[in-house]
């Protein structure tokens, strides 16, 4: 399934969406969903973004709407470095394939994609190039690429243009996974474990499903029957509903998924 067409199942069952809080999805028929696709990973920090969307308002009020040289991407490099622990130079990129691609032509043997919390002992200071996906919403045609200053290349091939003012949201974005990753630990994620863990295997806060392939789109049918959202591909993880009180998945408790695992 793809996530437009589980878009399509939740417009079909509960209306359109209205609001979108922390992990829940309101819609029009009065319905909230807990929200475990969490735009595959965009909206960790939550769907209304924080402060980030506060920074990208009030760059867009200062009218830097144009293509002039403003301070923001040297303070997006600072961030990225500090969540690295490592001084970088970024770009951005329009696809993972193209940030990849960069990546692996500065280092073939020591470029990686950055997940956080998961493994947790990574240590994210040794890899040559980080292939990053933004923490906020709305940024779901943005990767970055964090290469070693040392190992920066003068120009990367195909990158892209990102506003300043977006800029500005995924800096503060950054900066929020920075102090989420020191608040959430193994007590925020396992209280789910006596559900869930029927269905998924759990990483840290990451659910990797045990259903098999050839009916996942119907536990995804199922789960959005009982309100619960969760990523429509089967080879891609759901994520923990940071926040939500494990009441959530009682629906899911009581009415369990019948197909095979």
């Amino acid at each position: 399934m793809t996530n437009n067409e589980l878009y399509s199942l939740i417009y079909s069952k509960y209306g359109i969406v209205t609001r979108a809080r922390g992990c829940f999805l309101y819609t029009k028929k009065g319905a909230r969903l807990t929200d475990l696709y969490q735009e595959n990973g965009r909206a960790i920090l939550g769907w209304d973004g924080k402060n980030a969307f506060t920074f990208f308002k009030n760059v867009l009020n200062k009218g830097l709407t144009g293509g002039f040289i403003c301070e923001e991407h040297s303070r997006l490099q600072k961030a990225v470095g500090e969540l690295l622990a490592s001084d970088r130079k970024v770009a951005f990129f329009s696809t993972k394939a193209a940030a990849l691609k960069a990546g692996l032509a500065v280092s073939a043997t020591n470029t990686c994609v950055y997940k956080p919390w998961n493994p947790a002992d990574t240590d994210w200071s040794k890899a040559d190039c980080v292939v990053i996906v933004p923490p906020l919403p709305w940024t779901d045609s943005i990767f970055l690429l964090a290469v070693k200053k040392e190992l920066a290349p003068a120009a990367f091939e195909l990158s892209i243009s990102v506003p300043f003012a977006m800029q500005a949201g995924i800096t503060r974005a950054f900066y929020n996974l920075i102090q989420a990753i020191g608040e959430r630990t193994e007590k925020d994620w396992f209280i789910y474990d006596p559900v869930l863990t029927r269905y998924w295997e759990r990483k840290g806060p990451y659910l990797f499903p045990k259903i098999s392939e050839n009916i996942y789109d119907e536990f995804v049918r199922h789960c959005a029957e009982l309100g619960i959202v969760i990523n429509p591909s089967c080879n891609e993880p759901s994520i923990i509903p940071f926040g939500a009180d494990a009441g959530v998945f009682t629906k899911l408790k009581n009415s369990p998924f019948k197909g095979d695992l």
